[in-house]
């Protein structure tokens, strides 16, 4: 099934939704306040090398830039589409601290540097991954405060269970709300003591994705929602590179929209792209890969094109939540900034999605605009 519009209208609501925003590091070193960029890792052991390499492999990137650069040509696609909420997945601490974590790769974004994230009119930064602890307690405390004065909603972390577990309450255009319940799991490097507990901040972390934990989730949104309320499920969670869809995220997610009633499983922490699934009218976002990240000039897994991504635009029935259509943008990251794919970029894109969404009985249609579409139900099957 696919409805035919593509205007909005007080019946419909359109969500913006796109993978891993990674503004720490390289990139936080091309914003106007930069962090120290001394960096405790094996790989590198500065900031400004991830922007060295990435100008080696792309050309000269400007410094500092204006806080909107990195967004690019997203700013247009976003306008051009107007959704009414702007959800991301935001990858990084946005910290001044120096209490870094031993654990390798560490992400930090200056709190200065918090116009970079406003400047694409963000309404709620999703905090349940594995980077937004790299700089302690501490670290996740201030990020929580530069959010909160940025006008930023949360959702996923915070001082408390209760306050981890809380979901980020978006107020909808004449009336009603969407919110975002956000966690992360074991699968994606999130360690259990990163875990918000009753007196500990941290973040909302599943302990697991057995048929336990669904009633307890949906138990807790049942709690917070009101009718006409539309309900995403925000989760990172999986291992980086692979496009397999395991068993027990499937049961997870169906499981998600058969019991609370989810409208749309957001998932993310996979570099890449992959499948996606429209159950029960309701779509599932296995991983939406990376939107923006300071990876540009590193090598080792080309095959699955990290730096290319898509915008998803969900449009759902205001009264149901079900899905009626799914608009998806190609982007490309170059010069530390989001841009649209090329052509043949966008075409890879397109056969990659096709192939891995097969299996779920979902097809996708390359315009010629080169901007994707889905197709579910039966429209898949009046095309074949």
């Amino acid at each position: 099934m696919m409805a035919d519009q593509t205007s909005h209208s007080d019946d419909t609501v359109t969500l913006f939704l796109c993978g891993d925003v990674m503004t720490g590091r390289g990139i936080d070193q091309i914003l106007p306040h930069p962090n120290r960029p001394e960096l405790h890792e094996g790989y590198l052991a500065s900031a400004l090398d991830y922007l060295q390499l990435a100008e080696q492999a792309s050309g000269p990137i400007p410094r500092p830039v204006d806080f909107a650069y990195i967004w690019g040509d997203a700013l247009a696609e976003l306008k051009r589409m107007a959704p009414a909420v702007r959800i991301i997945n935001l990858e990084t601490s946005v910290t001044r601290s120096e209490t870094w974590q031993p654990k390798n790769i560490n992400y930090r974004m200056h709190p200065d540097n918090i116009p970079g994230i406003t400047a694409a009119g963000i309404d709620c930064c999703v905090l349940a991954n594995n980077h937004v602890l790299d700089f302690g307690e501490a670290g996740l405390e201030e990020t929580l405060d530069t959010l909160k004065r940025a006008g930023l909603h949360v959702a996923g972390a915070g001082r408390n269970r209760d306050e981890a577990s809380a979901p980020a309450v978006l107020a909808l255009p004449g009336g009603g709300r969407v919110l975002v319940f956000a966690f992360g799991s074991e699968s994606s490097g999130i360690s259990r003591d990163w875990a918000a507990t009753a007196k500990m901040s941290g973040i909302n972390r599943l302990d697991d994705l057995s048929e336990r934990t669904v009633p307890q989730i949906a138990a807790h949104i049942e709690n917070v929602r009101l009718p006409g309320d539309i309900v995403v499920a925000s989760i990172h969670w999986g291992e980086n590179f692979s496009y397999a869809i395991p068993s027990g995220q499937q049961r997870f997610a169906h499981a998600l929209i058969d019991a609370a009633d989810v409208a749309v499983v957001h998932g993310h922490s996979s570099h890449h792209v992959k499948g996606i699934e429209v159950y029960r009218e309701r779509p599932i976002l296995y991983g939406c890969g990376d939107f923006l990240n300071d990876y540009e000039g590193i090598y080792g897994y080309e095959t699955y094109r990290g730096d290319l991504g898509l915008m998803y635009f969900v449009t759902v029935e205001r009264a149901t939540g079900r899905l009626l259509r799914l608009d998806m943008t190609p982007t490309r990251i170059r010069r530390f900034q989001v841009r649209r794919a090329e052509a043949g970029e966008a075409q890879w894109l397109w056969q990659v999605l096709k192939r891995e969404s097969e299996a779920f009985g979902v097809d996708v249609v390359l315009r010629d605009d080169q901007r994707l579409q889905l197709r579910w139900g039966s429209s898949v099957s009046q095309k074949n």
